[in-house]
């Protein structure tokens, strides 16, 4: 790499440093429930959910102390995901989770989902595809489109958030993207879908002018942030899979919403649109 190169690249990364400074930060992280299908399993699998929380970066820190501390107190060494809280199978491979009974493991969760609703400035937005009818649009022919039409919806919720959110306090703000780490190639397609949306490459789509340029891809792991939204993809899941909504209504009012209070269209994103 030249010097001129590197010499860009750091100018670059201060370029943003200070821009932050002046500004306020969200971060949105995005993590997935279910698996997008090809076309021919498109019956296989009903629902599809791409879920988000936005994080004000002031209180990330007080977001990831609480999550060590829950995990101290029920003696949890490793990450936790929505699927560990599922009974446990004869013969399962061990988790993390695999030591706490049913009833702990609902407790947990439900501490869980009062931490993010402790904090009135974090909002989640999450994008429900029904499965079946999606593949019914004329734009849409295999997983890739399914995801990728998922991640737009979902990325111009979070700008238009931002933006009204910066007209409301009459203060700069600037948002950040962080997903869950997925296949090499599945990253590697995601980045170049970012970039063309945030340069925009494509047709009608919204001007990410709030957003920093630039994925971050982080394994879910390694990240607060994304075993959250793991947990609020995984309720939206449950109400629309299972018909069980009682985990979405605990996390409900947290949801970004109109002005009027509407969650449809701001908070719950439907792919494609309609009564269903």
């Amino acid at each position: 790499m030249s010097r001129s190169i590197i010499k860009f690249i750091i100018n670059r990364i201060f370029s943003v440093i200070n821009q932050s400074k002046k500004a306020i930060m969200h971060i949105l992280f995005v993590d997935e429930s279910g698996t997008p299908p090809p076309h021919n399993k498109a019956s296989e699998t009903h629902f599809f959910i791409l879920g988000g929380i936005v994080i004000l970066d002031s209180i990330w820190k007080k977001l990831a102390e609480s999550l060590s501390a829950i995990k101290r107190q029920c003696k949890i060494n490793g990450e936790i995901k929505w699927r560990y809280f599922a009974p446990e199978k004869p013969g399962a491979k061990p988790h993390s989770l695999s030591h706490l009974s049913i009833e702990q493991k609902e407790a947990l969760r439900n501490w869980l989902y009062s931490v993010i609703t402790a904090h009135k400035s974090i909002r989640l937005i999450c994008v429900v595809v029904n499965v079946k009818k999606a593949y019914e649009l004329t734009y849409v022919n295999n997983a890739n489109d399914l995801y990728s039409l998922a991640y737009k919806q979902l990325t111009e919720r979070f700008q238009y958030y931002v933006q009204d959110l910066e007209r409301t306090v009459g203060q700069r703000i600037y948002g950040i993207i962080v997903c869950d780490h997925r296949a090499p190639r599945d990253d590697m397609r995601l980045r170049e879908l970012h970039n063309r949306l945030m340069t925009n490459e494509y047709k009608g789509v919204t001007n990410y002018k709030n957003i920093i340029e630039g994925l971050f891809i982080a394994p879910s792991h390694l990240s607060v942030g994304i075993q959250f939204a793991d947990m609020v993809a995984g309720a939206v899941f449950r109400a629309y899979n299972n018909k069980d909504t009682k985990f979405f209504n605990r996390i409900r009012d947290s949801f970004r919403t109109s002005e009027k209070g509407l969650i449809d269209g701001y908070g719950i994103v439907k792919i494609p649109l309609g009564d269903w």
